[in-house]
């Protein structure tokens, strides 16, 4: 299998899930990644059991751990130290790739902003993953998926429709921070190829406002045009005013299928014979595109009414061969057991290295048309010594390091 970050070494000093996750792509693409925690307090993220309705127990497989940490090798460091701080150069002298979200005095106090890490290695590529930017009057000021992605960027404005009191809260979590991970990923991959072709190196900057922005970009685009907040649509189905084709209609069961058939007249025919409505299909209202589209209120009707006559899953295997887009609403369970997700690789088991395995979600990106091959997340400080002793760095060394603390 091709591994295109093979013989990579992305040294991380990040904590939850924004830049951490960026550092389990990067070792699904083959790359060393190399986890620093603190000796005695850890990966802050360990602490977390429960998050909204769901609870850690039961299982000794930590899904906030797994999805972001998966893959890396974790160095039980305390950098405050003297002794700590000088490993950290070490390492960073022979790494390629450095991942920080610290905030910009924890850096410079802690001796790992740009000017000292590049004082180690002036090659290396240095990737801040922040809140708000580099620049601007809150460049030091943290925050979190919810806030800078989800809130300050539109999308909890954009999907909460305006009748509705409240906001509505990101669909998952860690949902900003895992998007926010894959664009630092591929800036950090740029920064490399770049690097290759021209021996130049980068700092590579990656906001939760700016990633947030981006998945909003048509809204904000359209709203600097007309200057009117994006909302979104006030129609129970989420349709289209114009185009019953496109909505999102409940079934028998009390479920939802999304129909995204974005050229209504194209499609109509073929949906028609497979809602059982062929009379439809020459219906005087709906024979042109234009009554199409102007009666496009009576379709909808008509459509929700015999979209409540079947359940979705009888829907889904009569849609199988209909020729436009359509997709149902599906849990996180439902999900796992949808066999185009398994058919292409994109849940794939890990092994526990005991025998038994566990699944997880992979990285989007695929090479060579396979999925990856994921290692389980490293226990808190597990290769310190095993990765210290493959630098060269002497047994008696290690063990003075352990007596001053600085390593685990």
């Amino acid at each position: 299998m091709h591994l295109p970050m093979k013989g990579v070494r992305v040294l991380e000093v990040a904590q939850w899930t924004y830049v951490p996750s960026a550092g389990a792509v990067l070792a699904d693409w083959g790359a060393e990644v190399v986890k620093i925690e603190h000796p005695v307090s850890a990966e802050a993220q360990r602490g977390i059991l429960q998050t909204g309705t769901v609870k850690m127990s039961g299982t000794d497989v930590n899904a906030f751990m797994e999805h972001p940490n998966r893959g890396k090798r974790s160095i039980g460091l305390d950098i405050a130290t003297d002794d700590g701080r000088e490993l950290l150069y070490e390492i960073a002298r022979s790494s390629d790739v450095f991942l920080t979200n610290f905030l910009p005095p924890a850096r410079r106090k802690l001796g790992i902003d740009v000017e000292h890490i590049r004082a180690q290695n002036p090659d290396i590529v240095y990737v801040r993953g922040s809140a708000y930017g580099a620049r601007g009057d809150e460049y030091e000021k943290g925050g979190y998926d919810m806030t800078g992605f989800w809130c300050r960027a539109g999308s909890a404005s954009g999907v909460t429709p305006p009748m509705l009191p409240g906001v509505l809260a990101q669909p998952a979590p860690g949902y900003g921070d895992s998007i926010g991970g894959m664009t630092i990923a591929g800036g950090s991959a740029a920064a490399l190829f770049a690097r290759e072709r021209t021996g130049e190196t980068s700092v590579v900057d990656v906001s939760l406002l700016s990633t947030g922005m981006w998945a909003m970009g048509i809204a904000i685009d359209l709203s600097l045009q007309n200057r009117e907040p994006w909302h979104s649509n006030e129609q129970r189905s989420a349709g289209a005013a114009s185009n019953p084709l496109v909505g999102v209609y409940p079934t028998k069961d009390g479920r939802y299928m999304s129909l995204v058939m974005l050229q209504p007249f194209r499609f109509w025919p073929d949906f028609c014979r497979h809602v059982g409505k062929p009379e439809w299909i020459d219906d005087e209202r709906f024979d042109t595109v234009e009554k199409l589209m102007g009666n496009a209120g009576e379709a909808r009707a008509m459509i929700e009414t015999v979209m409540q006559t079947r359940t979705l899953a009888e829907w889904s295997k009569s849609f199988a061969t209909l020729e436009g887009q359509w997709a149902p609403v599906q849990n996180t369970v439902e999900i796992a057991d949808d066999p185009q997700v398994r058919a292409n690789g994109y849940i794939v088991d890990v092994d526990k290295g005991d025998g038994a395995s566990f699944p997880v979600v992979a990285n989007p990106v695929q090479f060579d048309e396979r999925p990856p091959e994921i290692r389980r997340a490293p226990e808190h400080a597990q290769d310190t010594e095993s990765f210290l002793l493959e630098m060269g760095v002497a047994w008696e060394r290690i063990e003075a390091l352990k007596r001053s603390g600085a390593i685990s």
